[in-house]
């Protein structure tokens, strides 16, 4: 049924300045990024053609499997994102909507946004080879541990570091892997006492990590529903809140005790 002709003008009257709302708002910037799953790196092998991790002091063990860190790319501090990106975004698995503060907390400029991911990334690897060393009873003055990572910053990759150089030192303990010969993806921030934190982007990164052959997802527990959200099949999530949490789950992997280990 037709509105009356006066009702119908004073609807398209009512509804021009929405669309034109609509219009002009479809190309306004928006205080969002738009981020998607990042580069993967094994920690226990190069990047760019140089070990991610060497040791001085100690030999380095030769190491099969992978323990690969995992990463997010997200549409720079300075580039606009319109609401059309926005909307398109959150109908995308593979692509995430963030506030633009909670992706550059610090800055607007690409050199600053650097520099404060580069910071917190050195603070990630020192605490990284403390807690290590700390787990392996290893005095810092004795082994030397040197971490080198390009092009990426941020805290994230702490407990993928730090599990990497207890495989190069000491792998399962008892001669053996800790990887157990898989690859193994995670993420979480690292404290040197052994405490793992939570991070970002955590179900982007398990699509990172599947689409690069992991097979096991180290998560921090707090994150367990979020990791689950269409989590790719055949990639298995275990949670972890301490350090010792996650050496003592990847040995009871490799060894087959599979009713120990837990689940998201």
């Amino acid at each position: 049924m037709l509105a009356p002709t006066s009702t119908r003008a004073r609807l398209a009257i009512c509804a021009a300045p929405f669309v034109a709302l609509l219009a002009v708002a479809a190309f306004v910037p928006l205080p969002f990024a738009i981020a998607q799953p990042g580069t993967t790196v094994n920690v226990l092998g190069t990047d760019e053609g140089k070990p991610v991790i060497t040791l001085g002091g100690a030999e380095s063990r030769r190491t099969t499997g992978q323990l690969r860190m995992t990463t997010i790319q997200a549409t720079g501090p300075r580039v606009d994102v319109s609401l059309r990106e926005v909307i398109s975004g959150w109908f995308r698995t593979d692509r995430a909507v963030m506030p633009h503060d909670s992706v550059y907390p610090v800055g607007n400029s690409d050199k600053e946004v650097e520099a404060h991911n580069n910071a917190e990334m050195r603070k990630s690897q020192d605490a990284a080879s403390e807690a290590a060393l700390r787990y392996l009873h290893k005095s810092p003055d004795q082994v030397k541990v040197g971490l080198s990572l390009a092009d990426i910053g941020g805290p994230s990759a702490g407990l993928l570091f730090t599990l990497g150089i207890i495989d190069k030192l000491d792998g399962d303990g008892r001669g053996g892997d800790l990887t157990g010969g898989r690859t193994i993806a995670g993420t979480g921030t690292i404290e040197p006492d052994g405490t793992v934190g939570a991070v970002g982007g955590v179900p982007l990164k398990t699509l990172a990590a599947k689409r690069d052959g992991a097979t096991v997802f180290l998560v921090p527990r707090g994150e367990c529903s979020d990791a689950s959200a269409n989590l790719p099949k055949g990639l298995r999530l275990v949670p972890v809140e301490r350090l010792t949490d996650a050496v003592t789950s990847l040995k009871d992997l490799a060894s087959g005790r599979e009713d120990k280990i837990p689940t998201c």
